[in-house]
């Protein structure tokens, strides 16, 4: 029989659950997990008692009912929670996501032909081991995600399911079974009535998995980013996927790894696009942030490769450079444009996180230079480190200190202190005091 560790918690209300006299299981994700040799996220437990049995059972100082009307009370237990749902099936989806209708049922397995796919459609108990109807475990060996029963019916019921097939795909590298894909590609334009908010969350899961590029489907980036023309321009589509497998996937990288999936929208583009998802505004704003830098070739001239026309050097204003000049967008072979001098510009306009996400999206496009943004990513960690001066704000000097040394107030007093943190970025200025009012009267009498 095979054997499952529980988790405690999962154990106690479980045992609480069978000593009640209830079939209770582990179910779903934690099952796979564990089967797997993953350490389950979450512990869900379905049970053939009544929402109403589990609230009299745990009393309500422990249940928080999340979900009466289909059967699930989430049961807090030493710290954790744990959604328990009573065995139900579902009735007709007249909207194409949730059920119009539930009725409890009393066999575990009536529960787990309702589920999405065979490698989530298992259940576990101590007592009885694994209760697996649709062969979950033989998928996991085998690498693949299928649908329970008919893939049709599974996604007219539930068109989200077909984002979470390519999710669950690319989170574990499986294969994706031909009849549950082909029907996941049939049935795309049913995401049309998947709320926005949905389809982001689960593109952003998929876009964190370790390489998820040859499970972004064209057929359904056709539907929920049509912008971006993937059975059109196949090409450039197949590009943007290598581009996004090159990028390290950490869940702080998602957002560099969404930068290079709208890289052909350009930041206007990409800002639309953000927006018909429902992303945030920090979450929109970090993505064109990248695109604008990244974007247009931005990133070859860091490198040194020549357009044929001159790029303005920023020139930083308090804690943010003006958006219309680019960082990137210098030449290593003009004047003051060192490692060292790209780096703090960027580190005056940004934060550590978005150039170090900038970096790598520049690697992941041009990755025959990989190793020149790695130095700069480098380097900006160093001088953060270091707490070297970048802004307006880590001067040793501020408005008040100028005005006592004889700089009128106004837009002339904003003006020396650009042109003192422009010294000091260059190195022609240290970041000291009496150094920095010194150079600041010669400015004022220039």
């Amino acid at each position: 029989m095979t054997t499952i560790k529980l988790d405690p918690g999962a154990a106690l209300l479980l045992d609480a659950l069978h000593g009640a006299g209830h079939a209770a299981y582990a179910v779903g994700g934690c099952v796979r997990d564990s089967l797997l040799g993953l350490d389950p996220h979450d512990w869900d437990l379905c049970t053939s008692a009544r929402p109403e049995q589990v609230m009299a059972l745990f009393g309500e100082e422990k249940c928080i009912p999340t979900g009466l009307q289909h059967g699930t009370v989430t049961v807090k237990q030493g710290g954790r929670l744990y959604e328990t749902t009573t065995f139900r099936t579902e009735g007709a989806y007249s909207d194409g996501r949730h059920p119009d209708a539930v009725c409890f049922v009393p066999d575990v397995r009536e529960d787990l032909a309702r589920r999405d796919f065979t490698i989530n459609a298992m259940a576990y108990s101590a007592e009885e081991g694994l209760i697996d109807p649709f062969g979950g475990r033989d998928d996991l060996a085998a690498h693949l995600v299928r649908a329970v029963g008919e893939p049709e019916r599974r996604f007219e019921e539930d068109a989200l399911r077909i984002l979470r097939l390519y999710r669950f795909a690319a989170r574990f590298g499986f294969a994706i079974d031909p009849a549950t894909g082909a029907a996941a590609r049939a049935l795309g334009p049913h995401l049309d009535c998947v709320s926005a908010e949905r389809i982001q969350e689960e593109l952003l899961k998929l876009l964190a998995a370790p390489r998820p590029g040859s499970y972004l489907e064209p057929a359904v980036l056709a539907v929920i980013l049509p912008e971006l023309e993937p059975e059109k321009q196949p090409e450039r589509f197949a590009e943007l996927c290598r581009t996004i497998d090159r990028i390290e996937p950490t869940a702080e990288n998602v957002p560099a790894r969404l930068a290079a999936l709208l890289c052909p929208l350009g930041e206007a583009g990409a800002r639309k696009a953000l927006r018909k998802l429902k992303c945030s505004n920090a979450l929109t704003d970090e993505v064109t942030a990248l695109e604008r830098e990244a974007g247009g070739g931005a990133g070859r001239f860091l490198l040194g490769h020549e357009s044929g026309h001159s790029i303005a050097r920023p020139i930083a204003y308090g804690n943010r450079v003006p958006p219309q000049r680019t960082v990137l967008g210098e030449a290593p072979g003009t004047p003051n444009t060192t490692l060292t001098v790209q780096a703090k510009r960027l580190l005056g306009r940004y934060e550590l996180p978005t150039i170090q996400r900038l970096t790598a999206l520049c690697s992941a496009r041009h990755p025959e230079q990989a190793g020149a943004f790695a130095a700069l990513r480098a380097e900006a960690e160093q001088l953060t480190a270091e707490n070297a001066c970048c802004r307006v704000s880590q001067l040793a000097v501020n408005g008040r200190d100028l005005m006592a040394a004889g700089v009128r107030p106004g837009p002339g007093l904003r003006q020396v202190l650009n042109a003192l943190l422009e010294a000091v970025i260059t190195g022609q200025t240290p970041n000291e005091k009496d150094a920095l009012l010194a150079a600041a009267a010669q400015f004022s009498a220039s």
